[in-house]
């Protein structure tokens, strides 16, 4: 179990190191990635032996998702009185994802199948690479896509916020959640209660819309950009 220790090891060091560095690009999942993917590749170690190892680690995503309820539950009411305003957010957001990334893709010469790994970038990674691979995607790219999606909103989302003066616990965790998945989740939760609370709700919204929207606006985007 050589590799579920050093993922731990590298993974607690770089939350050790954040306490003292705080600066966005110390993330502690980029750290990881920075380490343990080039220490992997030079002892020529397969993924699925890596994996194998770690699996304890990956079986406790799964109620950690569940976890997120409970948070919910104490934003009942807020919800409540501005379930207009999230629903109309996270569908304006999940729309704005999928045509961006898909748009950005087909205009630097992405084909199709490579576009349609790219469209669902924004979601959470089972649901990103369902849809991926009914659209006529590569799921496995899929989730790379879906990685550096949420690193990027991870490690620069609250720097934006700060430069062009979003304050709003509630747009903070909306943005999060509609366009870096869990990993938005995971940042907005460990600066706010409230902010990673309404980013698990847009993250759950926003993934069921975009599993809907998906087989939908692929086909018009391919047709706008051909």
């Amino acid at each position: 179990m050589i590799w579920l220790l050093a993922t731990l090891v590298v993974f607690y060091g770089a939350r050790y190191l954040t306490k003292f560095i705080k600066h966005p690009i110390v993330n502690p999942l980029l750290i990881c990635l920075l380490v343990l993917i080039p220490l992997l590749m030079w002892l020529n170690v397969p993924y699925e032996t890596y994996f194998e190892q770690n699996k304890w680690i990956n079986a406790l995503l799964e109620p950690a998702v569940v976890a997120l309820a409970f948070p919910l539950y104490e934003q009942l009411g807020q919800i409540r009185q501005k379930w207009k305003v999230i629903l109309t957010t996270c569908f304006i957001g999940s729309i704005l994802s999928m045509v961006t990334g898909a748009g950005i893709a087909l205009m630097m010469g992405a084909d199709a199948q490579l576009t349609a790994s790219i469209l669902p970038k924004s979601v959470t990674t089972p649901i990103a690479m369902a849809v991926s691979e009914q659209i006529g995607g590569v799921p496995s790219v899929a989730a790379i896509m879906v990685i550096l999606a949420g690193l990027f909103g991870a490690v620069f989302g609250y720097p934006l916020f700060k430069l062009i003066g979003v304050h709003a616990p509630i747009a903070k965790g909306l943005t999060m959640g509609t366009v870096s998945h869990a990993l938005g989740t995971a940042k907005a939760a460990e600066e706010n209660h409230q902010e990673g609370a309404f980013s698990s709700l847009a993250l759950v919204i926003c993934g069921v819309m975009t599993s809907i929207l998906a087989p939908l606006v692929f086909p018009l985007i391919m047709k706008l950009f051909s």
